[in-house]
């Protein structure tokens, strides 16, 4: 199970940093009888075999506790943003039946009204308590779980099908739905994450993406699985303090998202000592051609791997470092112990070239989406054994001769203008080779003569002077006619959400 690999990196190196957050840091003893009194704090709270936990905390040591502490309760974890607002914490909270939640303090105050909601529900409070905050449900601090109980193991319970996580993710429309993933999913994920990133119990991650989702997540799980240590950080509102503590600790690897590097890019990175650097990974959005080019410029001794994943697994492909100057666009093949396939609207494989949709087969894949079963079925389809389900992502790929896969877009977020269909991504990234372009999103919207009509949104470099002929202009030395912008609207910034992920909706509502 998934908490035995933390069991098993405590018994080979208890001594060993395993979590460092500001000043604060556990050893792999430390985190690993922390978590044991979580669990037994749990228990004797009523938490049993099967039930949801919440976890409403930042990026930080008692995240990392808890997480492993719920684990070894036997139940499963529900991560929750700490940014997320009241009403959708509460729905959150009665979708999944959660019998607890672990939320910060300063936090509880602004939810308190909404848990009022939700009965039943047992409440852990993170830090001090705040004076005046509304006893609307049953309330106990961290310390009576944390503090209050034996380090020692509980007995072992529990086999590798049994539900270690429920993510929430939001769908094209609808409330968010909940994935769910078993201890076997999880650990499948992991193991092959680790292979092809060739971790070690050497390596050090810096980690500036939030554990409340996938992708953060997937930073944590490997390295603890091999022993290394894992640096949080709050995100990175200024990225100087990265950086530096990116040097400081000697850090291996790094993850990021597009918006994160072409922060980055804005510094002088020759000023950090970032000699210890191996590798760089990039999911949640595609990095433009151009993006990666100038990092691969920047720090040339840094592997650059350039990945694809949904939540409902975790993680689907990565590009080889060595692949990267030739096949920038590309984001790779499949990563070990899957199978990828493209299938036309009927299901049946198409040849390389042709667009598709992406469809995933392996052990990491979700077990549905939790008490949706409708929902599940669109998702998880028959394969071609039988009795297998394989998933259906609603992502539009091509795969070439050779068997590299290319991202063409989300199935409803596909442009049709003048009857054709156009990629958003392949637009941004034309826009992205423009000199002083700092960020760029591309969306359809509607018009009576063309169907859709292509707008791009743009946000140059300070001091740099474009204007939207310059864009047209440039898009139509690239790109066929019907693929270059009908407008462009200049911001000073993006909407983004927690991970740095583009809020191209908030876009489209002001369009």
């Amino acid at each position: 199970m998934l908490h035995q690999h933390l069991i098993a990196s405590a018994a080979r190196g208890p001594d060993r940093v395993a979590v460092v957050a500001g000043s604060q840091r556990l050893t792999y003893r430390d985190l690993d009888e922390a978590s044991n009194r979580v669990a037994r704090g749990l228990s004797a709270a009523g938490i049993n075999r099967g039930d949801r936990v919440a976890i409403d905390l930042d990026n930080g040591l008692e995240t990392v506790v808890a997480v492993y502490g719920v684990l070894k309760a036997g139940a499963a974890f529900v991560m929750v943003n700490p940014s997320t607002k009241a009403q959708k914490l509460a729905y959150v909270l009665r979708h999944s039946r959660a019998r607890a939640l672990l939320i910060a303090s300063h936090t509880f105050k602004a939810v308190s009204g909404a848990l009022a909601s939700v009965p039943g529900v047992t409440v852990v409070l993170v830090g001090t308590r705040e004076p005046g905050a509304t006893d609307s449900c049953n309330v106990v601090p961290w310390s009576a779980i944390h503090d209050g109980h034996d380090s020692g193991p509980l007995e072992a319970r529990g086999t590798e099908f049994d539900l270690a996580a429920l993510l929430y993710t939001s769908g094209s429309t609808g409330e968010p739905k909940g994935v769910m993933l078993t201890h076997l999913n999880i650990i499948s994920a992991t193991r092959s994450i680790a292979t092809y990133l060739a971790l070690t119990s050497d390596d050090i991650i810096l980690n500036v993406l939030p554990l409340s989702f996938g992708y953060g997540l997937t930073q944590l799980f490997p390295l603890i699985m091999v022993g290394g240590s894992l640096v949080l950080e709050r995100g990175i509102v200024y990225p100087h303090v990265t950086l530096t503590e990116m040097a400081k600790h000697r850090a291996t690897g790094f993850a990021m998202v597009p918006t994160i590097a072409t922060t980055l890019l804005a510094l002088d990175l020759s000023k950090y000592d970032l000699s210890s650097l191996r590798y760089i990974t990039n999911a949640g959005a595609g990095m433009p051609p151009d993006i990666a080019r100038r990092l691969r410029e920047r720090l040339p001794h840094v592997q650059l791997f350039l990945m694809y994943g949904q939540t409902e697994c975790l993680r689907i492909s990565y590009l080889d470092p060595a692949q990267v100057d030739s096949r920038t666009e590309s984001v790779g093949r499949g990563m070990p112990n899957q199978e990828l396939d493209i299938v036309d609207e009927r299901g049946v494989s198409v040849v390389p070239g042709v667009v598709g949709e992406l469809v995933v087969r392996g052990p990491h894949v979700m077990a549905g989406y939790w008490e949706e079963p409708t929902e599940t079925e669109r998702k998880l389809r028959p394969g071609r054994l039988p009795g297998e389900r394989v998933l259906h992502t609603g992502d539009l790929f091509r795969r070439d001769a050779d068997g590299y896969y290319y991202f063409i877009g989300r199935q409803d977020d596909i442009i049709k203008s003048r009857g054709e269909k156009v990629s958003p991504r392949e637009v941004e990234n034309v826009i992205y080779a423009i000199p002083g372009v700092l960020e760029a999103v591309v969306a359809g919207v509607p018009d009576r003569r063309l169907g859709q009509a292509i707008k791009a949104f743009v946000v140059v470099q300070p001091g740099a002077t474009l204007d939207e002929r310059d864009i047209k202009r440039h898009c139509a030395s690239q790109l066929e006619d019907y693929m270059v912008p009908s407008a462009v609207e200049f911001l000073h910034e993006l909407p983004k959400n927690e991970r740095g992920k583009i809020l191209k909706r908030e876009l489209l509502g002001s369009a």
